[in-house]
């Protein structure tokens, strides 16, 4: 067995297992605490027996995990497709079979993504959708008309897959199934055993290396282009667009919701190269119109006037808040309108209903309205861009975000917007993933940036208690910054409401429930 390397640190998850991740380079270890489950070091591999629900999480834990690793332990080389044809090869190859609709983008492909998903099964198509990462529990990266696999269901899977695995970690000289490659192989499973119709593939990173690029796309969607993941993806948005546009496909369309005019430039010349009929935001369909407006009660509520590829023009509603949601709304209605063409039956009223239903939790979240609350997991300028646009229509006398960011971030530049909408600022770290900039650091950006008054927690949970002891019911707090930022405040918030007193503002689907 070659040289590797033991990440030691703990999973914010509902059963908080102790996570270890193998890396290439160096013995790393993460402090653990006390009180959790323990595990059995002295193997570089985890044991192949798996006879329950934590010992399957446990299990997939022990993987590499580049979702966790920090940036620059890893390389463009070390995301590599072969292995996942390997996998799906020994599986029989269950993505050749499932029709798919494959979106990649630096923001807003998760959105996107759910609303053709809710339209699906709207329309009466058993759907599956992958996305990631998760928030509370791991089988929320694929989901069958919204609905999790069950613990039984999720153990079975991963016992089939066991001992595919097992073969390939002996494999001298080749490098084991990662955390997500095994994630994306037992969605595939999962889908299949579900005999779903349709599968609405969201990217991890990327395009061209990442392990969904594997299906067999109807459609192709690129959201938008933007920096984010620099250090793997490239410097500029052309190097992004690039490997982005690695979702292609001969012949396949793409529907394009791409600005920059850059970007654009290296989409067109890739789609042309491939054959690939290309429908674009702003040349093909256009939004004539959209606003949003907020109220304390029931929330953010928008409405949109797209202009179809055929000239129609609709009234949509999307349900999720933002102005920048009315492009994603676009994207979705037109990735469906494709699909209808192509013989799958999709109605006008399927596509008001997916586009309009669907709740997805930190995507601009009101979780409370006195003080307003918000969560968002924005984690990039684009995103932070978007965010404070949008908060602009929350009426608030002192206004308030809680922030952390990961090392491969623009955290200076997200500051710098953040800055422009927000009166206070409380820096922390975040807690499940190693990757979070440390406070010095922050509090140096911070001061750089403008911010003057600049508060200081150690954890998220303490941010919470420090924003909210002395706010006033006509104040706002918003969480930003991170993925992992987010959904610790969202589990502590959850863990102290109860369904009497939880003070929420619209409606969220509680991702906890099988």
């Amino acid at each position: 067995m070659g040289h590797f390397t033991l990440l030691l640190q703990v999973e914010n998850y509902h059963t908080r297992v102790l996570e270890r991740v193998l890396q290439p380079r160096g013995f790393i270890f993460f402090p653990a605490l006390s009180g959790f489950p323990s595990c059995d070091l002295s193997d570089p591999l985890m044991s192949y027996q798996v006879s329950n629900y934590e010992e399957a999480i446990q299990f997939l834990f022990g993987r590499i995990n580049y979702e966790r690793a920090s940036a620059g332990s890893y390389t463009s080389n070390d995301l590599k497709l072969n292995r996942m044809e390997t996998l799906l090869e020994r599986l029989g190859n269950p993505q050749q079979r499932i029709p798919a609709i494959h979106l990649a983008g630096t923001k807003g492909k998760g959105s996107t993504a759910t609303m053709i998903a809710h339209t699906l099964t709207a329309a009466g198509y058993q759907t599956g959708l992958f996305t990631s990462p998760h928030l509370h529990r791991f089988e929320e990266r694929f989901v069958v008309n919204g609905k999790l696999p069950t613990e039984e269901q999720f153990v079975s899977l991963v016992q089939q897959l066991l001992p595919h695995l097992a073969a390939m970690d002996e494999q001298p000289g080749q490098m084991a199934p990662t955390y997500f490659e095994i994630a994306t192989a037992l969605a595939w499973m999962h889908f299949e055993a579900s005999q779903i119709d349709f599968v609405v593939l969201e990217t991890g990173l990327g395009g061209r290396l990442d392990t969904t690029r594997l299906c067999d796309p109807l459609v192709t969607v690129i959201t938008c282009i933007s920096l984010d993941h620099t250090h793997l993806l490239g410097e500029t948005v052309a190097e992004i667009a690039a490997e982005k546009a690695g979702i292609l496909k001969r012949g396949v369309p793409l529907v394009s919701g791409v600005r920059d005019p850059a970007a654009r430039e290296v989409i067109h010349s890739i789609a042309e190269a491939q054959e690939v009929p290309l429908v674009e935001l702003g040349t093909d369909f256009h939004i004539d119109s959209a606003e949003i407006q907020f109220d304390r009660t029931t929330g953010f509520r928008g409405q949109m006037t797209l202009r179809k590829i055929d000239g129609e023009t609709v009234i949509l509603r999307p349900g999720l808040p933002g102005k920048h949601q009315a492009e994603n709304a676009a994207l979705a209605c037109t990735v469906c309108n494709l699909l209808n063409e192509q013989g799958i039956r999709i109605e006008p009223e399927h596509i008001e209903a997916g586009v309009s239903q669907v709740r997805c939790p930190l995507r601009i979240e009101l979780v409370q309205s006195e003080p307003i609350v918000i969560l968002d997991a924005a984690h990039n300028i684009a995103s932070i861009t978007a965010l404070v646009e949008t908060l602009k229509l929350v009426p608030a006398e002192k206004r308030t975000v809680i922030f952390a960011s990961s090392r491969d971030k623009k955290t200076a530049e997200m500051l710098t917007e953040l800055r422009t909408g927000f009166d206070r600022i409380i820096l922390t770290t975040f807690q499940s993933n190693p990757r979070a900039v440390p406070l010095e650091e922050l509090v140096s950006l911070a001061e750089t940036t403008g911010f003057v008054e600049i508060g200081l927690a150690e954890t998220p949970t303490a941010a919470w208690e420090m924003a909210s002891a002395n706010a006033s019911p006509s104040d706002l707090i918003c969480v930003s910054g991170s993925f992992f930022l987010a959904t610790e405040v969202r589990e502590h918030l959850q863990s102290l409401s109860t369904p009497t007193d939880l003070n929420v503002a619209q409606p969220v689907p509680d991702l906890n429930q099988t």
